[in-house]
């Protein structure tokens, strides 16, 4: 028994061929310019006393950037905003745009971290901060002595 072609055939194939959809501005690259990929990519460096963590956020200001620390739980956010305004000769908008954009990270660090230990620096698009290991207490070593009968 042969089927029907309509039954062999994708009617589904060129469904959304007719639809237009507008074509949106690449906003990560409006709001973080041309290094928009590399946004918040980490290098974690094992020390002696610590770790070392390298955070990039390329085209953000110091004040845009947060850390906060809750229950051994580090969160690095980013956020930025932009107005775009484009006017006529009569001072008439003819386009208003605003974008903003948010992103974070967050990282165990261990109940041992406190805010004081953490000292964060920003400088050329990096933002760069220790975590120290947790210190091993030392354990005593107590002797255990087995009486003997008899």
């Amino acid at each position: 028994m042969m089927m029907p072609s309509i039954f062999r055939d994708n009617l589904f194939d060129s469904f959304m061929e007719d639809f237009a959809f507008p074509s949106f501005p690449d906003i990560d690259r409006t709001l973080y310019g041309k290094h928009a990929r590399n946004l918040m990519k980490t290098d974690v460096k094992e020390t002696e006393g610590g770790y070392e963590v390298d955070i990039d956020l390329p085209g953000f200001k110091k004040d845009e950037i947060q850390m906060e620390l809750v229950n051994g739980n580090l969160t690095v956010s980013a956020a930025k905003g932009l107005d775009k305004d484009e006017k006529d000769e009569k001072g008439t908008y003819v386009r208003r745009e605003r974008y903003a954009g948010s992103m974070s990270r967050s990282f165990y660090v261990g109940e041992h971290v406190t805010e004081e230990d953490i000292h964060p620096k920003y400088e050329n698009g990096i933002l760069t901060f220790h975590i120290p290991k947790e210190e091993k207490k030392a354990v005593e070593e107590k002797k255990h002595y087995i009486s003997i009968e008899g």
